[in-house]
Formats: structure tokens, C-alpha cells, sequence
């Protein structure tokens, strides 16, 4: 069964199929942060997201991160590394891009996965 969670006319902030979380991009509600504040920002709200979902961050299977400026890469891994569970880092991609407002700084969008399958049943609160 998909499950929309979060549902605009544009997207969905987070869309569940078969224990498959797949996230929307999150950027950061206060984007006057700077780059270590805007992603400390988005990987809470992917927490909130991950765990209404029924997963933890030990479950994302990828992460696509959109960065404005390369010149930040190292300070947003500083964050990133410091969240990301040791030893159950996810495929990730890294990718400089024009964000949709010019004071984004960063964009993190995650698929994971709750654990739950087709065969164990869906989990329904």
C-alpha cells in the first residue's frame, strides 16, 4: 500500500511502499543558517520524517545531497559524519546545484527502509 505523508499539490514530504521510505528533499526551514546550521536543520527534519515512518537512520539505503557551493563540502560533512551512524553509512552522492531559493545552502533527499516487508505484513499504526 503507498502512503503520502505530508501532501502537496507539488510533492509529497515523504511517500512509504513495502517498509520503502522515500523521502522529498529537505532543506532548511531557517535558511539564514549557515551551511553547518542549514544541514544540522534538514538531517532533523529527516529524523522526524524517518521515524514517522516507522525507520531510524540506520535503515536509509541512500542520500543524494545537493550542495550551492563546494566550498562548504567539508563543513557539511563535519555535520553529516557526527549524524550518520558509524559503520552503516549509506550509498550517498554528493552533487553541486542551483538550490530552488538562492539562501539554501543545502539539500539532503533519502530513501531507507523501516525493516518491515511485503512478507512480514505492513506495519499500520
Amino acid at each position: 500500500m503507498i502512503r503520502r505523508y505530508g501532501i502537496g499539490k507539488r510533492l509529497s514530504e515523504m511517500v512509504t511502499y513495502h517498509g520503502f521510505l522515500y523521502l522529498a528533499g529537505q532543506v532548511a526551514k531557517d535558511p539564514s543558517g549557515d551551511i553547518k546550521a542549514q544541514t544540522r536543520e534538514v538531517l532533523d527534519q529527516i529524523d522526524e520524517l524517518l521515524e514517522e515512518g516507522g525507520a531510524t537512520k540506520k535503515g536509509i539505503l541512500s542520500a543524494t545531497i545537493y550542495i550551492k557551493d563546494m566550498a562548504d563540502f567539508a563543513a557539511m560533512n563535519e555535520v553529516w559524519e557526527a549524524w550518520v551512524p558509524e559503520g552503516q553509512t549509506p550509498a550517498r552522492a554528493t552533487v553541486q546545484a542551483m538550490m530552488a531559493k538562492p539562501e539554501y545552502k543545502v539539500e539532503i533527499q533519502i530513501v531507507a527502509c523501516n525493516g518491515m516487508s511485503q512478507h512480514g505484513g505492513e506495519h499500520h499504526h
